[in-house]
């Protein structure tokens, strides 16, 4: 690609924005889930297995965009060490998109626990049953859960440090939809 995109394309916002709605649910579900013993708890385990799959080929979908349309290129005036903190952090937002998934697949075959998805699909087990990998399968998917959302977080304020503070284009390139320019005054 010669000319990179001053915005991403279409699909690669539509994507980003349901894929954030979908992992702060994930993330809220996931608290909800191992903090009861209602009869809810069963309910939330099978949106968050099945929501989990799901962000996992929505990320794989996405990487694909990503290396297909590139990226638009962060503003030449962004001091380095920002632009090295956003690298770095979208890396290890996609990364954690791909492991929590895997780490919850396979805690869960670990414990010898049947993945069974919305609409009865089945999900055969590729790991052999051990307590001591489920352990360290599940407290790596807890406290990975964890960083996943302090690092969302990060994420969420370096947008609105962008459309808000900076006003440097950079929120723009993924917001969903086109924003009023905010540099001549409301008539």
């Amino acid at each position: 690609m010669t000319n990179p995109p001053h915005r991403f394309a279409l699909l690669q916002r539509l994507l980003h924005w349901l894929m954030a709605a979908c992992i702060f649910a994930m993330l809220f579900i996931g608290v909800g889930m191992v903090s009861t013993v209602t009869p809810k708890y069963l309910a939330l385990v099978l949106i968050h297995k099945t929501l989990g799959l799901v962000l996992l080929a929505l990320v794989l979908i996405r990487l694909a965009l990503r290396l297909y349309y590139g990226a638009p290129p962060l503003p030449a005036d962004l001091p380095k060490v920002m632009k090295l903190g956003a690298r770095l952090s979208h890396q290890m937002l996609y990364a954690l998109m791909i492991v929590m998934p895997l780490l919850g697949l396979g805690m869960l075959w670990a414990a010898d626990y049947p993945i069974v998805l919305y609409g009865g699909v089945q999900i055969p087990a590729l790991l052999p049953r051990s307590d001591g990998m489920h352990t360290l399968l599940w407290n790596a998917h807890v406290y990975l859960g964890f960083a996943f959302f302090a690092l969302a977080l990060l994420h969420l304020a370096a947008g609105l440090f962008h459309a808000l503070i900076r006003r440097d284009g950079v929120f723009e390139t993924i917001a969903p939809l086109p924003l009023l320019d905010r540099t001549t005054p409301a008539e």
